[in-house]
């Protein structure tokens, strides 16, 4: 299993007046923590849509359990759930660092894609980095 943690901070324009972060702003962090995973895997996005795969977010889920506010320092831990298929499943904690208190729990499920958002196998385009993620997946 591979997991990977990712570091944000959070700034004054993700808050509303009470200093707590806006929800929306989870779901851009986990796009943080996806980002940050595939380059810990010596991949990117960027690379990914060069060979002309996309992933569409297809479902996508947030449970908050505590307010992240102005100025904590956030990690982001992002692991596979899920390989099958056309689907890739993400799963997210997001964990303020000072008291490893986790604020928020989701998860986002992608397919592999072409640019005309035709279903692609993935693991025939790119059968290595298909056993590299599928060696990420938690037991």
């Amino acid at each position: 299993m591979h997991i990977n943690d990712a570091r944000v901070r959070v700034r004054y324009k993700e808050t509303d007046q009470m200093g707590v972060v806006y929800h929306g702003n989870y779901y851009t962090w986990f796009e943080v923590g996806r980002a940050e995973f595939f380059r810990s895997l010596g991949y990117t996005y960027k690379k990914l849509e060069k060979e002309g795969i996309i992933m569409p977010v297809i479902e996508s889920q947030c449970f908050y359990r505590d307010p992240a506010k102005y100025d904590d320092e956030l990690m982001i831990r992002t692991r596979i759930k899920k390989l099958k298929g056309v689907r890739l499943e993400f799963a997210y904690q997001i964990i303020r660092r000072v008291d490893e208190e986790i604020l928020a729990e989701g998860k986002t499920v992608h397919a592999f894609v072409d640019r005309q958002l035709k279903p692609v196998n993935f693991k025939k385009v790119n059968p290595s980095m298909w056993k590299l993620l599928q060696e990420c997946i938690e037991e």
